[in-house]
């Protein structure tokens, strides 16, 4: 039998999900938590922030399997779309409780800090995404600062390939920086209960 593929995988999963197979729950809990978690810490720099964000993101989706649209992108990017406004939104409030209570920072500072988490959480999930191969290249580039040339060789590429690889990699991961409208979650998702 032939490996599925993904949206195969998430259309099946969220029919699952809309007959109530808490099965279906823990399987998507142990694929995605990790992802989920990671990218409210990144937010948030709080484990029990991040803790009941997803607890909040995972009964969202037990409770609306039928919100998620397959023709908007995978389940994965689904999710973490729902992680990340979610923990701006948890973000806005604690800053604006804090500044409400202490009288220190501004609307604008707090907006910038809200702008750099969502970048930050943006980036750490294309990262994640991108193939391993553009990853690769990027990693080399930046952590080890390699050139082209000498991540060309580390990969055993050609200089060619490896400069494609890493205008593609830098592509993909300039688009962290791009503006979202707000809201980018379902109807009523992240907004106090």
């Amino acid at each position: 039998m032939a490996m599925d593929t993904p949206p195969r995988w998430d259309r099946r999963m969220q029919q699952r999900l809309a007959r109530g197979e808490a099965a279906a729950l823990g399987e998507l809990y142990d694929r995605f938590a990790a992802l989920v978690h990671n990218l409210a810490h990144r937010v948030l720099d709080d484990d029990d922030a991040a803790d009941q964000i997803t607890r909040e993101v995972f009964g969202y989706i037990w409770e609306n399997p039928d919100a998620y649209d397959p023709k908007q992108g995978n389940m994965r990017a689904w999710i973490a779309r729902l992680t990340q406004s979610q923990a701006v939104h948890r973000l806005r409030q604690n800053e604006a409780t804090a500044y409400a209570e202490t009288g220190r920072g501004s609307v604008e500072e707090l907006e910038q800090k809200v702008r750099r988490a969502s970048v930050a959480a943006r980036a750490d999930y294309i990262v994640t995404s991108m193939p391993r191969p553009l990853r690769a290249a990027l990693e080399l580039a930046y952590f080890q600062r390699r050139d082209y040339r000498q991540t060309a060789a580390d990969l055993g590429v050609t200089e060619d390939e490896a400069r494609r690889r890493l205008r593609l990699g830098l592509q993909l991961l300039s688009s962290a920086n791009t503006r979202h409208p707000e809201g980018g979650g379902p109807p009523g998702y992240g907004r106090a209960r």
